[in-house]
């Protein structure tokens, strides 16, 4: 599962429908469809993502070792703005609609 969501990470950030970390998803404008968080999170981190989970009102999926799936070192946090991909992101969790 963790190389498939990595591929659809990286098919979202290529069409810039991908935004990193917590403080850039709090300045996102716009519409979003998943949010994907490691599960590795401090407490307060992952208290920011469940507000962000509910101003977008849309799901969290928390995965191990985020960084490494979106190659950004330390990233805690993937907003993804494209309703196919976080579809496809779901389905690959096993977290369908």
């Amino acid at each position: 599962m963790q190389s498939k969501l990595g591929t659809y990470l990286n098919f979202c950030k290529r069409a810039g429908k991908l935004t990193l970390g917590v403080n850039a998803a709090k300045a996102a404008r716009g519409r979003a469809y998943l949010l994907v968080a490691d599960a590795a999170a401090s407490d307060n981190t992952k208290k920011e993502i469940e507000k962000l989970s509910k101003k977008f009102a849309c799901p969290v999926i928390w995965v191990n070792d985020l960084a490494s799936l979106v190659h950004k070192e330390a990233c805690k946090l993937a907003l993804v703005a494209e309703e196919h991909l976080a579809a496809a992101i779901q389905k690959a969790c096993g977290e369908a609609k």
